[in-house]
């Protein structure tokens, strides 16, 4: 596995392997690699002749105070991690060589509208933050595919319409949740949790998949079914930001003649903040996890 830090040495390998008609798939991550990290690895590898796998800690997309100083980072496992599954690069560029000059002021991108609600509301200038290394990224390595994974719905939406506004040729492609034995989605900050509280995180997944049946079942009106679920998590101990049912192309509220939603849900545990999500298909009463 080829490593390095520097943008031009990176640049000059891929060139010359897209020159010999090779395809390159991009993984961008933030490192404290999980098994649903590994998995849009693997798929890159099979989907691409080579694979690139970033770790940076942006601080662009944290505000000031959430846990940039303590994000977990944990290069050398991640390092044999992707060995292990064959990655052919991995780019660990430094905050100087991604910000050169100054982090404030810095151009940043922006894809309005979808970027100002849930997540973009309850973090002003996240995705902000998100789009602009996601740019740089797809600038340095030009990728023909680079993949994300679905437990960030929101992002995923963002960054694909950001790349068809600009005209950037990369395919972005999005890979279901990766989930543990009782159905919580792996995360890098379930780390900071402890075992008491990983069982409070569980009732995540299982209020989305009560509310997806209730759904179905056509119990109540959706603006009903998110309150419902905001008590239960309420009352497992969880602080939730947002529970909700929306139209899972544009993420506007859904009605009843939408075919396909979303519940979408963020939520606290003390300082760690956690977000999930199931798709429903209405049309065929089926659960996408």
């Amino acid at each position: 596995m080829n490593s390095t830090s520097n943008i031009n040495e990176l640049r000059t390998s891929l060139e010359l392997l897209k020159k010999a008609g090779k395809t390159i798939g991009l993984v961008p991550t933030m490192g404290n690699l999980h098994d649903g990290h590994i998995n849009l690895v693997k798929e890159s590898l099979e989907k691409n002749d080579y694979t690139v796998v970033s770790i940076f800690v942006n601080p662009l997309q944290f505000n000031p105070n959430e846990d940039l100083e303590t994000y977990p980072r944990t290069i050398e496992e991640d390092k044999e991690k992707l060995l292990a599954c064959g990655c052919d690069f991995l780019f660990i560029p430094t905050t100087q060589e991604f910000y050169p000059e100054t982090l404030y002021p810095h151009t940043q991108v922006k894809v309005p509208g979808l970027s100002d609600i849930l997540c973009g509301l309850e973090r002003p200038g996240h995705f902000e933050g998100v789009c602009t290394v996601v740019t740089k990224l797809l600038n340095i390595v030009h990728p023909d595919n680079a993949y994300f994974g679905l437990k960030d719905y929101q992002q995923y939406l963002i960054v694909k319409k950001m790349t068809k506004d600009l005209m950037i040729d990369t395919r972005i492609v999005g890979l279901e949740i990766v989930r543990d034995s009782d159905g919580l989605a792996l995360s890098s900050r379930n780390g900071f949790l402890s075992d008491h509280e990983l069982q409070k995180a569980r009732q995540i997944y299982h209020s989305l998949q009560k509310t997806a049946k209730r759904i179905y079942l056509s119990e109540a009106k959706f603006q009903d079914l998110e309150k419902l679920a905001h008590q239960e998590l309420l009352d497992a101990g969880l602080t939730p930001e947002y529970f909700v049912i929306r139209n899972s192309e544009s993420l506007k509220s859904a009605t009843p003649e939408d075919p396909n939603l979303i519940i979408l849900v963020a939520a606290r545990l003390g300082s760690v903040r956690l977000i999930d999500n199931i798709r429903i298909s209405l049309a065929d009463h089926e659960a996408i996890e």
